[in-house]
């Protein structure tokens, strides 16, 4: 038409050149879009004419040469006149789009010049010029480094913006065929711009440059090309591997790959057919690189879900091609690949098998996007054929290598979704192909990365259904198995570098205390082999120091044992030296798992003994020895123990060592033993100890601060798994332990010596004594039994008689205390030996504490001085000597010397105030250890302490009120420092240790009145004072740091009952603002738990509690929202109700009375009566914790079941933190009431009321609650709590409440809570008979109300055998029962009749035989009924679910093996029950809680545990359960849509339909249309089409594009359509002719939108639609083709809330359609409905 519309134009227009003109622009203005088209097709139209001599040539219109040459100059400067002005214009953003958004005029225009310059470089075909254009446009693409993204759009003067470059050059491209040099040049500018340029640019370089440049090619230039560009990307993502940009780099090389498919993957026979015969295939093969392969894979678990698309279907791609080919590959002839790096291989021979793999793997990755567990599940089955595929190897090369088996984990390892991580999980853990080494070694890496990342998740570590709580969760078991058989799969040469890694990997990144202790546990199940070097103990070392350091207590005790056990199995002991061993055991608290005296000691010592001869550690050199020795030592030595032992154990000892030891104790000690230890591990032990004790040079300087402690630490655990060992070992061979004080004397010598001249040698250096006095610190604090009780020793030296000549004296001769003795030996040695140090250590001590101590870091030494002295008073205070001398002598001076330093005036000088601060501290160190009674009350100690109150208590001077209180709180005076020639310097210092030396000092103060308050009554001065000094504990709480503040609440606990009355507000402001603290501290645990238990015994105090409302109602209300708050924090936090219920039940009802009167004893419990809230909270407690938190919990229990198995259970004290404590503790409690006691009893039945009102509130608000369900919980326990009293209440006080436990039956109540009423029921009618009216009436209420709870009254029935022999009146009580059962069997409810049923069966086995054969009771007829019924229910055998439900009835245990009096138990109430009811496991409380965590009270009328073991011994169930079949898994499999590649269609050449005329039916309507044209060539459902046909034409879309017209006959796309397809444009489009489709719809000016989930996708809510847009829509389970993912403009993607991650396609399609109806509502007309 152009051509016809040219020759018209200029027929009547006889000069071309003024129209040329006309249609031209002035080079400063900006034309229209029409404007430039028409100047387009002017020239297009032109440029066609024939060419002639002349222009006379009739009615045909031709041009001349000359007017050609004229022509073709002026489209020559249209190009550089026209053309590139108007687009550096665009491209800068110039001039204003006549009125439109200058976005979308920006595009309009772009692509009419576009075109225009298309078209003037065709029509002059010269190649010159196409180049010059070429050139001038290529700088846009030179990006310099330094540009960022937003420097994109406007490039400087003369350079395009690159998106306007990128579509010039696309249309130039075409014209530069010929030229080779420009377009590599043009391809590497494309492949740089390809890395640098932001993603939305890369798509667009990628389809409109990369796309076009290999289509103007012939096949070698696409060879050449492709070869250029496949060896850049593999390059590109080579180098940049381990950069954080990899992903980038993935994903970029992924799209490039996925546009040049076509060419990459064509098969070799169509490329044949094309070329001539004389050439050969020359295209490169991208699986021939294994860095090809390497992007694929890395693209297959690319974070992005484009990128795996991307990556999958280059992988079908490369499969298909292969199939194609049907050649093998790698070639036999050769590969460019070592065959060990071959990935990917193909032979036709075993073609079906390989398609079979490849097509499950692909339909395995595809469903795997998906989010939801029973979706993925069904496909699971097939990664097991995957991995039998790939192992199953008969040939000796396997087609399949291990990695993209990776793949798949990985996938499922980073899923959102739990469950179908947890599936991955233990997919891989159970995976036997790892039982081969290949694939173990395979393996490895993964292993180490990404299976280790999603180990470090918790919650796999749930325990699974079916397990119960203490068992070890199923994947810390298969995890343990799992371990075992990797590492020894794997090669013995790798096994080591793997674990190596593994330990490292678990101390480099952060690990919860759950993933970290079952990965302890598997490591240290691996079989005992020398794997770990010094590198290997350095790695365990960064786990314990780093990894564990904020772990729960217990669950980091025992990841410590477990990994102790595995650095024992797994050490090299021939690589590590004895400084290696002892660096790593060093941070094995003694606290948490490191315990002395447990079996994990006692293994190490084993351990220690047994590789000590192979440790690597330097030996003494043996030549000549006896020369080196001393005679004298050599004439000591009993020539037959010389005799005995090994020549060679000799030569290896270093003299000097012989020359210490004592030769009485080499002769004590076995030869065998000393021939089995290492004498260079001797030599190093005693090294140790001499390097501790060692000189120091006398030039020490005096003010150093004290030494590490860790030095100590690691010597003190050295010495004594020594001295264990030998002890053992002696042990073992039968032998007495004598050598053991010899052994412990020659190790401890050095040390002992260093601490004998304390006291007399003052110049003996500071740093040697205080290192010294750490390691005996921590040699007494490691020792189990510190304590030498006086009845097992009986030392009796004179006072200065030497350690060597004290005597041991056994007490008892048993085989229990000699067995004992043999455990203790070592401590009694070490006691032994520090007893004849002892007085020189408290001469010392007491000498620097009385005025020597007088620099800042001296308040630390003070710290240690005070620690031993305090160790050594109370490990010798049974000695009368030692004793008589502390309390008479030492004790005194110090106090004397303390209370002359706190009186006198206080000196603001460094030395003055350390001063003081060293005096307070002995005082509080005293006042503690004279609260455990070591001095006698007659003691000067003693009468000096007592005095304290005429200190802290004396008055203030007269300016001061005259109550006030002037030494509490005191605080220190900080000494000035600005005058100091080196304040500068000491400014530093001083503020760091001068806050914490001021808190401690007046935490001190609070520790001595603490003590003052409890050593007798307030002195005179004291009373009047008491609410100042309630003021001032208050103030001390807000100067205190939190975790101080214990002396300051003791102090509070002694105050508060005094003045509770007469100062209550006082009282209430000092409650108050503890609890304020208690609650700031709840993030801290070390702080917290004793400071709550401080809080809990000052706030609720006896004296406290015993107060009404009348008497101190502010003060009583306080405690009461206290408890609450205490309560609600117990939600969150275990064990805080723990703390107030055990404290509480304690002081009501003391299990030791001790002397107090019955009065007193009354008059406490009586205060439980005011507190009744509290004990009814208890009965049931129970918070329902957070999934995490109760994952720790059920850990923490199975550590605890471990048992002595895990050391740290023994190291690690109880802390009675459990949830079902309280219920525990407050069992126990009620088990000791008395029904004799009044009080007791009024206790119960008030309880009993409470906890039925706390039941009838649960019924009345919620009706239908579910099961297991706090409600149902709470029901639960209180009916468990009334079923534990029953006996110990009135007969009167049960008849009046007997009518609402029959309430309570008629309410709608979960199965556990039904069995404990009906149980109950039974209890109260075997008890109390004279109540079996009452239950008659229960059925006469009306049956509306009854409903289907008449069943809890049917169940009593039940159990008639029972109640029947208490009754009166035996047969007619039986002959109402039969009455009341029968009116029941009738009912119209299944289940109603069922319990009917089987009462009636029961009841009529009492007494129905001998009833009918004597005929006196007047049965008549009702005989005939009763047998009828019985024989109805007996017929149910054969109607199916019937039978099922009636044998499960008679079997159930309620109904069968239960015996409500014989099974009468607190097992069977809080265990056994709960158990058989399907109540969470978390419910049971077992018996041994009862036995072990409280002092339960045991009865013959309430046993603890069940004397018959029938009930335990069946498994749970319910009656009314119902079937739960598997569905079979190649079912579920079969429901799985198996997609393959799209491809296998073919590409067929045809040029689709692209004139879209709207139907004449809409025309005539007057229907508008708008610009919209949607696509759905890819949707293969007639239902969703027939919708989106329905959708499109109601909201006015242009037309809808199908992938064949004959969906519209399908019945199931018209009853969606309803006649739509009549109204709307339709238009059939191939899924094969997409690309090119989407691609003339790009030149059209179409914008093409698709829906899809991208890193860059926008989302609706906020995406401009442009007027001229195509939607794309996805398959509907593939979504968008990889290969087309690139022509896309813009992703939009609906934004979503829930959990489900995708939209059905034709809701998603209408959605889209709707929001670009809104946005142009106003243009095209369309109405609102």
């Amino acid at each position: 038409m152009s051509s016809i519309l040219i020759n018209a134009l200029l027929s009547s227009c006889h000069d071309p050149d003024t129209l040329f003109n006309t249609l031209c622009w002035p080079t400063d203005s900006w034309p229209d879009t029409e404007r430039v088209e028409a100047l387009t097709t002017f020239i297009d139209g032109i440029g066609k004419l024939p060419q002639s001599d002349t222009s006379d040539d009739g009615d045909k219109v031709a041009f001349s040469i000359a007017k050609r040459d004229i022509f073709l100059r002026k489209v020559e400067s249209i190009i550089w006149t026209q053309c590139l002005p108007l687009l550096l214009k665009v491209s800068n953003g110039d001039g204003a789009c006549k009125g439109k958004r200058v976005p979308d005029g920006r595009a309009e225009i772009t692509i009419a010049v576009c075109r225009l310059l298309s078209v003037c470089i065709n029509t002059l075909c010269d190649t010159v010029v196409s180049g010059r254009v070429a050139r001038a446009v290529l700088p846009s693409f030179q990006l310099p480094d330094r540009e960022t993204e937003e420097e994109l759009p406007g490039q400087g003067e003369g350079r395009l913006g690159i998106d306007v470059a990128i579509e010039a050059m696309s249309v130039i491209l075409p014209a530069l065929s010929s030229n080779e040099e420009l377009t590599t040049s043009i391809l590497s500018s494309a492949l740089s711009c390809i890395k640098t340029l932001p993603d939305a640019l890369v798509s667009k370089i990628t389809v409109r440059l990369i796309f076009t440049l290999l289509n103007c090619y012939s096949e070698d230039g696409i060879a050449s090309k492709l070869r250029l560009i496949l060896e850049d990307l593999c390059s590109w993502h080579k180098s940049d591997s381990s950069n954080t940009d990899s992903p980038v780099v993935t994903g970029r090389a992924l799209l490039c790959l996925t546009t040049l498919s076509d060419y990459l993957f064509s098969p070799a026979k169509l490329q044949k057919h094309t070329l001539p015969q004389s050439l050969s295939y020359t295209r490169p093969d991208p699986r021939r690189s294994l860095q090809f392969w390497t992007i694929l894979q890395d693209g297959l678990t690319h974070k992005d879900n484009v990128s795996r698309k991307r990556a999958l279907y280059l992988l079908k791609r490369c499969v298909a091609l292969s199939e194609d080919e049907a050649v093998y590959f790698p070639s036999s002839s050769g590969s460019s690949e070592d065959n060990d790096d071959i990935i990917f291989r193909w032979a036709p021979d075993r073609c079906k098998l390989l398609r079979e793999f490849w097509e499950d793997y692909a339909l395995v990755m595809e469903t795997l996007e998906e989010n939801q567990i029973h979706v993925v599940r069904p496909v699971l089955n097939r990664i097991h054929t995957l991995i039998q595929t790939a192992a199953n190897d008969s040939q000796g090369v396997s087609l399949f290598h291990p990695s993209w088996l990776l793949g798949v984990y990985q996938r499922m390892f980073h899923s959102e979704n739990k469950s179908v991580m947890r599936e991955g999980v233990d997919h891989l853990l159970e995976l036997q192909v790892l039982r081969r080494p290949a694939f173990a070694l395979a393996f490895s890496q993964f292993i180490l990365g990404p299976f280790m990342d999603v180990m470090s998740e918790s919650s796999l570590f749930h325990r699974t259904a079916g397990q119960s709580v203490g068992e070890c969760p199923e994947l810390g078991v298969k995890l343990q198995v799992f371990m075992v058989t990797f590492f020894s799969s794997l090669p013995q040469e790798n096994r080591g570098p793997v674990l190596l890694q593994l330990v490292q990997r678990l101390g480099s990144q952060h690990w919860c205390a759950v993933p970290i202790l079952f990965l302890s546990r598997a490591l240290s199940h691996l079989p005992p082999s020398p794997l770990l070097g010094p590198d290997g103990l350095q790695a365990l070392r960064e786990v314990l120091r780093c990894t564990m350091i904020t772990h729960q207590v217990l669950l980091r005790g025992a990841a410590q044992c477990f990994l102790l056990n595995s650095a024992l199995s797994l050490t090299d002991v021939t690589l590590v030296t004895l400084d290696d061993v002892f660096s790593l055991l060093v941070h094995f608290r003694a606290d948490e798992s490191l315990r002395r005296g447990t079996p994990l000691w006692n293994q190490l010592c084993d351990w220690l003994a047994q590789v000590s001869q192979a440790l690597c550690l330097e030996s003494g050199d043996g030549v000549g020895w006896q020369a080196q020795v001393s005679p004298g030592w050599l004439a000591q030595v009993s020539p037959g123990w010389l005799a005995q032992v090994s020549p060679g154990w000799l030569a290896q000892v270093s003299p000097g060592w012989l020359a210490q030891v004592s030769p009485g104790w080499l002769a004590q000690v076995s030869p065998g033993w000393l021939a089995q230890v290492s004498p260079g591990w001797l030599a190093q032990v005693s090294r140790l100890a001499q390097v501790l004790a060692g000189t120091v040079p006398a030039g020490t300087d005096q003010t150093d601060s004290v030494p590490d402690p860790g030095e100590a630490e690691l010597l003190a655990k050295a010495i004594l798994l020594c001295v264990d060992i030998e002890g053992r070992t002696q042990r073992s061979g039968g032998e007495q332990t004598t050598g053991v004080s010899g052994g412990m004397d020659s190790l401890l010598r050095p040390l002992l010596d260093t601490l004998s001249r304390l006291h007399t040698n003052v110049y003996l250096p500071l740093r040697k004594t205080d290192k010294s006095l750490q390691l005996l610190l921590r040699l007494l604090q490691l020792t189990p039994a510190r304590h030498t009780p006086a009845a097992v020793l009986q030392l009796t030296p004179a006072r200065h008689t030497p350690a060597a000549d004290l005597q041991l004296t056994p007490a008892r001769h048993t085989p229990a205390a000699v067995e004992k003795e043999q455990e203790d030996s070592v401590t009694v040695s070490m006691e032994t030996l520090v007893l004849g140090v002892v007085e020189p250590i408290q001469e010392f001590i007491l000498r620097r504490l009385s005025g020597e101590l007088q620099e800042l870091c001296d308040v630390e030494r003070a710290e240690l001085y005070l620690s031993v002295l305090k160790e050594v008073v109370l490990m010798y205070s049974v000695l009368e000597w030692n004793h008589s001398k502390v309390q008479e002598a030492y004790f005194p001076r110090l106090l004397r010397y303390v209370l002359r330093t706190l009186e006198a005036d206080q000196i603001p000088s460094v030395a003055g105030q350390v001063s003081r601060a060293v005096a307070m501290a002995s005082l509080a160190m005293t006042c503690e250890v004279a609260a455990l009674g070591v001095f006698n009350l007659q003691s000067e100690t003693t009468i000096l302490l007592v005095h304290l109150s005429s200190y802290f208590y004396s008055p203030a001077p007269p300016p001061a009120p005259p109550l006030s209180l002037v030494n509490f709180n005191q605080t220190l005076l900080k000494p000035p420092t600005a005058a100091q020639s080196t304040g500068v310097s000491e400014q530093g210092p001083l503020l760091k240790d001068w806050g914490r030396m001021a808190a401690h000092f007046i935490r001190d103060q609070w520790t001595c009145l603490g003590y003052g308050r409890r050593i007798g009554p307030p002195g005179p001065l004291e009373l009047p004072r008491a609410p100042g000094s309630l003021q001032a504990a208050i103030e001390a709480l807000s100067l205190l740091p939190s975790g101080l503040v214990l002396p300051v609440l003791d102090f509070m606990a002694s105050m508060l009952p005094q003045v509770a009355l007469s100062e209550e507000a006082l009282c209430v402001e000092a409650v108050t603002v503890s609890w304020k603290l208690v609650l700031g501290l709840s993030s801290n645990p070390h702080d917290f738990w004793p400071t709550l238990q401080g809080f809990v015994t000052m706030a609720f105090h006896h004296s406290l509690l015993e107060l009404t409302e009348e008497q101190a109602p502010g003060l009583t209300v306080t405690l009461q929202q206290i408890a609450v708050e205490l309560m609600e924090l117990s939600q969150a936090k275990t064990g805080v109700f723990n703390v107030l219920i055990q404290h509480c039940c304690h002081t009501w009802l003391p299990s030791d009375p001790g002397s107090e009167g019955q009065s007193q004893s009354d008059a406490m419990f009586s205060s439980a009566l005011l507190h009744l809230d509290i004990l009814a909270e208890a009965c049931v407690y129970g918070p329902v914790f957070r999934r995490d938190q109760r994952l720790i919990q059920e850990v923490q229990v199975y550590v605890e079941r471990l048992g002595e198995e895990c050391a740290a259970n023994t190291a690690v004290p109880s802390d009675n933190r459990d949830d079902q404590f309280p219920r525990v503790c407050v069992v126990a409690f009620l088990s000791r009431l008395q029904p004799s006691n009044q009080l007791h009893e009024r206790l119960m039945e008030e309880l009993v009321l409470c906890l039925l009102k706390k039941d009838e509130a649960i019924s009345k608000s919620k009706q239908r609650y579910y099961s297991n369900s706090l409600q149902h919980r709470v029901k639960n326990r209180v009916w468990q709590t009334l079923l534990m009293l029953l006996p110990k209440l009135r007969g009167e006080f049960v008849g009046t409440v007997l009518g609402r436990v029959f309430e309570a039956g008629f309410v709608s109540n979960q199965a556990s809570v039904k069995y404990l009423i009906e149980w109950k029921m039974v209890l109260i009618l075997v008890q109390y008979p004279e109540h079996i009216d009452r239950l008659w009436a229960c059925f006469s209420v009306d049956q509306e109300k009854t409903k289907t709870s008449v069943c809890t009254f049917l169940s009593v029935l039940v159990h008639l055998n029972i109640i029947m022999p208490q009754l009166k009146e035996k047969a007619v009580q039986w002959r109402k029962a039969l009455d009341v059962i029968l009116q029941w069997c009738f009912s119209h409810n299944f289940s109603v009749r069922l319990y009917a049923l089987l009462a009636l069966k029961r009841v009529w086995g009492l007494e129905g035989a001998r009833a009918e054969a004597g005929g006196a009771d007047g049965l008549g007829g009702l005989a005939t009924v009763v047998k009828a019924c019985l024989h109805q229910a007996e017929a149910m055998q054969s109607t199916g679910n019937a039978s099922k439900n009636w044998t499960r009835i008679q079997d159930h245990f309620f109904f069968g093996v239960f015996h409500p009096v014989r099974d009468y138990s607190v097992e069977t109430i809080f265990y056994t029950f709960p158990s058989l009811s399907e109540v969470f496991e978390d419910e049971w409380i077992p018996p041994w809680k009862f036995e072990k965590l409280v002092d339960f009270s045991q009865s013959a009328s309430l046993p603890l545990r069940n004397p018959v073991p029938d009930l335990s011994q069946i498994q749970p169930g319910d009656w009314i359960q119902q079937d739960k079949g598997d569905q079979d898994g190649e079912e579920r499999w079969a429901e799985v849509q198996k997609k393959m590649t799209p491809w296998r269609l073919g590409i067929h050449e045809q040029e689709p339909e692209v004139g879209l005329v709207p139907q004449q039916r809409a025309a005539r309507l007057g229907k508008l249309h708008s610009a919209l044209l949607v696509v759905a060539s890819l949707i293969d459902k007639p239902t969703n089409l027939g919708g989106l046909c329905r959708t499109c034409e109601i909201f006015g879309a242009s037309a809808l594009v199908l992938d064949s017209l004959r969906h519209v006959s399908d019945k199931h796309f018209q009853a969606l359509s309803v006649s739509s397809e009549l109204w709307l444009p339709l238009l059939e489009v191939k899924p094969v002719e997409l690309a090119d489709f989407l691609q003339l719809k790009k030149k059209e000016g179409y914008c093409i939108v698709g829906v899809e989930q991208t890193a860059n996708s926008q989302s609706l809510k906020d995406y401009k639609f442009p007027e001229k847009t195509l939607l794309l829509l996805g398959n509907e389970r593939e979504g968008i083709p990889a290969n087309l993912l690139q022509l896309l403009d813009v992703c939009v993607e609906i934004p979503q809330q829930g959990v489900i991650r995708s939209l059905n396609v034709h809701v998603s399609a209408a959605l889209l359609v709707w929001e670009y109806t809104r946005q142009y509502l106003p243009s095209t007309g369309v109405k609102s409905d």
